[in-house]
């Protein structure tokens, strides 16, 4: 007969199980890319202040994460290298080959591809994330810098800057397939959750195209216009649409403040006052909060969606330029 273990045992074991349901869950964090710090600051959502700061490569822009939230991937333009870091530590894991400049990129749905626009060469360079071998590298127009990949993984945009174009890449064949005239100085792309529209901003033109992706035809070009701002400071850049395809929000620069679109319409709705230079946009996992990198004031500022209301500002690094979102602990764990 086995004996019964002992008492001691079992005390110890509830403890342990206690202990383990009494630890707080991780909630979302916000990693922000501070351009002349060469930093990123992190910021925990329960509380909305910055919990750890750690160093990165040169001139950090754009940054994104992994599906799982396990790996970061930063772009540090001036050491030509996108950096891919470990979240919970802010170590180096390894770089990956970038091409000149990078400055915004885009990961594939499966997560195995990252797709590099290359400011100073006129080329997106193609990485396979995992061998770290360079696929292609494919011309595009001058000075390429928005970077988006559709959400079936079968299309991938860059915008270029002096060129003022939209340029389509067929990712099976990693060629460049057509190209789509949009106004001055294109910075952002983003494509709609169901793939059907593609949103790209124009900084100098003042506008963003609504773009319909069967056609690659622009469909709509949205104008804004803010009381007491002049026009040549309205520069959109950041975009974000939330996933059930009825809001859009644009970053508008030096304006200080951030659209609200209906993305239905195409209908500006109001324009919420944030830090100044704003420059891209974030959404949190639930939608109920939107992030802005606001880059001359060093901070960014935190939107409640549904009241359409700027609710707290959180000092950063200097010039803080992109955003992303970790999520929370149980997401993670449960991918």
């Amino acid at each position: 007969m086995i004996g019964r273990p002992p008492r001691h045992c079992f005390s110890a074991f509830a403890l342990t199980m206690v202990a383990l349901s009494a630890a707080p869950a991780r909630a979302a964090e916000i990693y922000v890319t501070n351009e002349r710090d060469n930093t990123v600051s992190v910021i925990d959502t329960s509380t909305y202040t910055v919990t750890r700061t750690f160093a990165v490569g040169r001139r950090p822009r754009g940054v994104v994460f992994s599906k799982d939230g396990r790996r970061l991937f930063v772009c540090a333009s001036d050491s030509d290298s996108v950096q891919v870091i470990d979240p919970e530590t802010g170590t180096l894991i390894t770089d990956l080959p970038s091409g000149e400049d990078p400055e915004q990129f885009a990961l594939s749905p499966d997560g195995r591809t990252l797709f590099i626009a290359n400011e100073n060469n006129a080329t997106t360079t193609v990485v396979d994330v995992d061998t770290k071998h360079v696929k292609a590298q494919i011309d595009v127009g001058i000075e390429p810098e928005g970077m988006a990949v559709s959400p079936d993984g079968t299309i991938a945009v860059t915008t270029s800057e002096t060129t003022n174009m939209v340029h389509w890449i067929d990712v099976a064949t990693l060629t460049a397939v057509d190209a789509t005239q949009v106004d001055q100085r294109p910075r952002h792309a983003e494509f709609s959750k169901d793939g059907k529209t593609l949103w790209v901003s124009s900084e100098i033109g003042g506008t963003v195209a609504v773009i319909d992706v069967a056609t690659r035809k622009v469909v709509k070009t949205i104008d804004f216009e803010i009381k007491g701002v002049a026009s040549d400071r309205i520069q959109p850049v950041g975009i974000s649409l939330t996933d059930d395809g009825r809001m859009a929000f644009v970053a508008l620069g030096p304006s200080d403040r951030v659209a609200v679109v209906n993305a239905k319409t195409f209908e500006v709705k109001s324009y919420i006052l944030v830090g100044r230079r704003v420059w891209h946009t974030a959404l949190t996992p639930e939608q109920d909060r939107l992030i802005t990198t606001n880059g001359v004031s060093g901070d960014v500022t935190i939107i409640d969606v549904p009241a359409l209301k700027a609710i707290k500002t959180v000092k950063v690094g200097r010039f803080p330029w992109g955003a992303a979102i970790r999520p929370p602990a149980s997401a993670v764990a449960g991918q």
